[in-house]
């Protein structure tokens, strides 16, 4: 398998917080609400890898999303600050998308969860 920030070349440098249980609990809460929403972790791999994608190329790599709920997905996630929204004023409008860095940064996080819901398929194979 091969690893989503190898693939992206990003890596975060990491910086480790004391959590107590409930703070600890608290923060992934936190953080999976943000990422909550059926087309969220769909648009942030189209994204990935300092993608540049305009509106209407989203809706064509996700054909089975329609136009109001990518609209409503990508203003959540802009107000979250994972997704940019880069307007150019011309006729017709271009309105283009990409990640934030921070929004980049959740890549080795969203592999981290990748190989571990690997883990639990393997088990389930028969040796």
């Amino acid at each position: 398998m091969t690893r989503t920030d190898e693939k992206v070349r990003y890596s975060p440098k990491s910086k480790h917080l004391n959590h107590t249980r409930e703070t600890a609990a608290e923060g992934v809460e936190k953080a999976l609400k943000i990422l909550e929403g059926r087309w969220k972790l769909t648009i942030l791999f189209h994204l990935f890898g300092g993608k540049v994608l305009r509106f209407s190329e989203l809706e064509r790599a996700i054909p089975s999303v329609s136009q109001k709920m990518l609209i409503q997905q990508l203003r959540q996630m802009e107000s979250d600050g994972i997704v940019r929204r880069i307007v150019h004023h011309q006729v017709p409008p271009k309105v283009e998308y990409c990640l934030t860095d921070w929004g980049q940064a959740l890549c080795p996080a969203l592999d981290a969860l990748l190989t571990w819901a690997a883990l639990r398929d393997s088990e389930d194979d028969p040796v």
